[in-house]
């Protein structure tokens, strides 16, 4: 029972939650969920934190400029969306003050206000993509804890790198699942070293190991490019 820093509210799950669950209802219903659904992560959280801020995806992503193997979230171009979503944002942000992105996900909003936090944030989300994030973890779904390390979120950061990511289109080496990836990282503790055994399982193809770096990596400060391990030496 550590942080007594910020809540940080992944506010895309929530309403798409109750804009799913609210999609033959009314507006009223969908209100409803969304107040249902924040009240439990309040009422989870309450005892670890002294504040909190939802935050939602707005307009634009810099990650659209650099996917060149596949359209990023380009897999998502035919999916349903809630009917009352933009009510439920416009309401999210009148009722719960969330902040909306622009040019960039609410997941990196997020990231940076953790990094700046520490140990005393909490990041609420069901998103494993969080799990980069080295600071204590609310899952939505089962209403647990957990705590990720920075080595434990950098490695899960370069397995992303070598599986890629079906949900945003992201392709990661042919047939390699999380147990290969563990297996090609197995051992290594420093980025250097996941960057060379990422870049030898790709054959020697930087552009690509960067390219699904750039893609997976959530922001630690703003408007943050990721930068390959050797070339972050050069400019410090």
């Amino acid at each position: 029972m550590e942080p007594k820093g910020k809540i940080l509210i992944d506010g895309d799950i929530i309403a798409y939650r109750a804009g799913f669950s609210s999609n033959e209802g009314t507006h009223n219903d969908a209100m409803l969920k969304v107040d249902e659904l924040l009240v439990r992560v309040y009422e989870d959280t309450e005892y670890l934190a002294h504040s909190t801020q939802v935050y939602l995806t707005g307009k634009g992503n810099f990650r659209f400029d650099y996917a060149k193997t596949l359209d990023y979230k380009g897999n998502r171009k035919d999916v349903a969306k809630p009917a009352h979503l933009s009510f439920i944002r416009d309401y999210m942000s009148n009722k719960y003050g969330a902040i909306t992105s622009r040019g960039e996900e609410a997941d990196d909003l997020i990231a940076i206000e953790a990094t700046k936090c520490g140990r005393s944030s909490v990041v609420a989300s069901v998103d494993k993509d969080m799990l980069q994030i080295p600071c204590f973890h609310y899952n939505l779904s089962h209403r647990l804890f957990s705590v990720v390390g920075e080595a434990t979120g950098l490695k899960f950061f370069y397995t992303q790198i070598l599986t890629g990511d079906r949900a945003d289109n992201i392709a990661g080496l042919h047939r390699c699942g999380p147990v290969k990836a563990n297996k090609i990282l197995k051992g290594l503790t420093t980025e250097m070293e996941l960057w060379d055994a990422c870049v030898e399982a790709y054959e020697g193809d930087e552009e690509r190991v960067i390219e699904n770096a750039r893609l997976l990596w959530l922001r630690r400060e703003v408007d943050q490019i990721w930068e390959a391990p050797n070339v972050k030496d050069k400019i410090s």
